[in-house]
């Protein structure tokens, strides 16, 4: 391999201000940009990731970030940043991921001070529609969510939200375990709650220019906000009673939730004269087009496909990759949250060949498959994703896959020694009724 030739290819990343220049550049026009992580718990890929989304928010007029988190949970930041709410700040406004494992992963410093600057620039925004706003795409929720689509209706129609009080009682035997829901649903020893999940989301559709328009005192975005809530319920049901069946089945449903999710967006942005523009925040195993990797063979298709197969070249793919340091992570599901060493990359993984390159900062682009570093890189290669848990015992087992990068992704950004991200909360509660994010996959 042709180490020098990647080496000049490459770009620095020194923490100056036209260090992603050259990425601004490839990006130009393009009205979605994917942005991952190779960890649920890397202080830079946060820091860096943001850093690229506050120039894309402030030069180039991109409307709003999506992450890889629950609708309701990330409303709520969506309306402190745009000065919509009673929460005091940022931390408060992020209250809503302290009840549910991994609470990390967006209550942590730099998701923080991310909110706290997307606070300041939507202040010194004159126009409401102008600011930049804070969505999430995941489908955990689904109580929350129920309630959310409740509470809406009590506010313009009550005798609506007595119709949908009673189609979701239907869940009402288990206590809030979503997953006893599936359980139970999947093998037969209740009945599914799929007629009424639809029922009440063809209701809200049917009923959109009346209800949006119902009470003017509740701004209109409050209906897409409830309506998405209910396509959530909808869709969670679903997810719910196919996690007891194939793996494949169930990634398939959420990553073509969170596809659809990032569609609904796109389509409720836009204004006239002024297409939407949309960052994404989600791991590199979501974002990065899964027919480039061993995924593929398994039947299994992610967010950065869909995104590409929708909108081609208007969507642009970039990735993270640390070679060792440290990172937040737990030992299994709903343990807490530790400092963990990661281990040194593989022997031939894309880990190890980037350290190789570098031990320094930089990212290399991949557009279009052209260049010395596209062709060094083609693979396949083993590569890394280390999501809320990390085993570095089993690491080869549990951690890497095979990929060819300069097709999976357009960019990627190497740090080789990176360190934990800082959680807000040391301790606090683990367990909750709703599922852990990101579960059963981990990432």
């Amino acid at each position: 391999m042709n180490l020098d030739a990647i080496r000049r290819s490459s770009h620095p990343v020194a923490g100056d201000a036209s260090d992603y220049d050259p990425l601004l550049e490839l990006i130009g026009d393009a009205p979605i940009v994917l942005i991952g992580e190779a960890s649920h718990g890397t202080h830079e890929f946060y820091r860096e990731r943001a850093a690229i989304t506050r120039r894309l928010i402030e030069e180039k007029g991109f409307q709003a970030v999506a992450v890889e988190a629950d609708w309701p949970d990330a409303y709520r930041v969506n309306r402190w940043v745009r000065g919509s709410t009673d929460d005091a700040d940022a931390e408060e406004a992020l209250a809503g991921f302290q009840s549910r494992y991994p609470t990390w992963m967006w209550r942590n410093a730099d998701v923080l001070d991310f909110c706290g600057w997307l606070r300041g620039y939507n202040d010194a925004v004159a126009r409401n529609d102008a600011k930049a706003g804070f969505y999430g795409v995941d489908l955990y929720s689904l109580y929350s969510s129920i309630e959310e689509v409740i509470r809406y209706l009590e506010q313009v129609d009550p005798e609506a939200a007595v119709r949908a009080r009673r189609r979701y009682a239907c869940f009402d035997h288990y206590g809030e375990e979503a997953q006893a829901y599936g359980y139970a649903a999947a093998f037969g020893a209740s009945q599914t709650c799929q007629d009424e999940v639809v029922s009440q989301l063809t209701e809200l559709r049917r009923r959109a220019a009346e209800l949006s328009g119902r009470d003017g005192h509740i701004p209109r975005d409050e209906f897409f906000y409830a309506e998405q809530n209910a396509r959530l319920v909808k869709n969670a049901e679903e997810y719910y009673r196919s996690m007891f069946g194939s793996r494949a089945s169930s990634w398939n449903l959420r990553d073509a939730y969170m596809a659809e999710t990032i569609d609904a967006l796109v389509a409720h942005l836009a204004r006239p004269g002024r297409p939407s523009k949309l960052v994404v925040w989600e791991h590199n195993s979501h974002l990065g087009d899964a027919r480039a990797t061993e995924m593929a063979a398994r039947g299994e298709l992610n967010v950065g496909q869909l995104v590409r197969e929708r909108y081609g070249r208007d969507a642009v793919l970039i990735g993270f990759s640390t070679y060792t340091g440290t990172v937040t992570a737990s030992d299994d599901w709903d343990e807490p949250a530790r400092r963990k060493r990661v281990n040194p990359g593989l022997r031939g993984s894309y880990e190890e060949v980037l350290h190789q390159v570098s031990s320094t900062p930089y990212y290399l682009t991949f557009r279009d498959g052209d260049g010395a570093a596209a062709e060094e890189l083609m693979g396949p290669r083993l590569q890394r994703a280390i999501g809320v848990i990390y085993r570095p015992d089993t690491e080869r087992l549990s951690h890497y896959f095979h990929a060819q990068l300069p097709k999976q992704f357009d960019a990627m950004i190497h740090f080789d020694d990176t360190r934990a991200v800082e959680p807000l909360d040391r301790g606090g509660p683990w367990h909750s009724a709703e599922p852990p994010e990101t579960y059963p996959s981990g990432i």
